[in-house]
């Protein structure tokens, strides 16, 4: 089996709306693969389809070498699903918790305790067993559902918003805990919207309006995203910026809070940007969110 996840015009039609419109994609084993987007972009949908848990409109693929169309239930045998609104129990605690979803997944009883030891570990939870889900914070809270999404270690991992609502400290500890189990061979497919976390994954997806834009590594797609180089300036005010647009040279012009990313032709025009509005360019590595906004541009150009 040469791709975890494969899936040839995967659709999803919900009356006149479109979700998920013909979307390709192939994942290879112990890869993270990110799905990017702003919220109703599509990502929850495409996973609820290749978890079996939404039937297709159209299209089709296989997950772990099942047919997504008359195989899911198999499918569902052999994943890990962590949704947005993962469902603990919070009258019950840490340990309870991890013995009753080590019980869904029929974890031989001489296999549970050392089980959930590792999980324990795994999430930083020791010390924790006891306590009350409803008392811990959403960091914790969080943490112990992977816990309870891996119990059955699956090869697959579906992991959808998994950070959100969470500090940028303890959205970069799960991350961690997401690179420890890929280098041990599970693949993981996790959807987000912060750029940060997509830097951490060997492959992207954005999405858009249920449509996929690009599908690359990080770093291709900064390399080849752009048409021209990227500096940075201060922002000059909004009756100034639409000078710069009408420069020959200038490609595009976004605004990043206090800043201005332009794209320029090539590296020669920095000087001419420089006479032509007095301005200080600096040369900048390109963002995954000046990649997603080139594309978003590309693709309303082509309507």
């Amino acid at each position: 089996m040469e791709y975890v996840i494969e899936t040839q015009d995967l659709t999803k039609v919900f009356g006149n709306f479109t979700a998920v419109d013909k979307l390709n994609i192939k994942i290879k084993q112990g890869e993270i693969f990110g799905f990017l987007g702003p919220n109703g972009a599509g990502k929850s949908t495409a996973i609820k389809m290749l978890t079996g848990i939404l039937e297709p409109t159209a299209g089709g693929g296989k997950i772990l070498g099942y047919d997504l169309r008359t195989d899911s239930e198999r499918i569902k045998e052999n994943i890990g699903y962590m949704s947005q609104k993962f469902s603990l129990y919070s009258d019950l605690t840490v340990l309870e918790n991890l013995k009753f979803y080590a019980g869904i997944y029929n974890i031989p009883y001489k296999l549970r305790k050392k089980r959930i030891e590792e999980l324990l570990s795994l999430a930083q939870l020791e010390g924790k067993e006891g306590l009350l889900v409803s008392h811990l914070s959403s960091g914790w809270k969080q943490r112990l559902a992977l816990g309870c999404a891996i119990m059955a270690r699956p090869s697959l991992l579906f992991l959808d918003e998994p950070t959100s609502g969470v500090s940028p400290t303890i959205r970069r500890l799960f991350f961690n805990i997401i690179q420890e189990l890929s280098q041990a061979g599970t693949t993981i497919l996790v959807t987000t919207h912060f750029m940060d976390e997509a830097e951490r994954c060997h492959k992207i997806a954005f999405l858009k309006g249920g449509k996929l834009l690009a599908d690359d590594t990080p770093a291709r797609l900064k390399s080849q995203v752009l048409d021209g180089i990227l500096v940075e300036v201060e922002s000059p005010g909004i009756n100034n910026i639409k000078k710069i647009e009408d420069l020959a040279y200038v490609k595009e012009c976004t605004i990043h809070g206090a800043l201005l990313h332009i794209v320029l032709a090539n590296k020669g025009y920095i000087s001419s940007l420089e006479n032509d509005t007095g301005l200080k360019p600096v040369e900048i590595t390109p963002s995954l969110e000046d990649v997603f906004l080139a594309l978003s541009k590309g693709r309303e150009e082509e309507r």
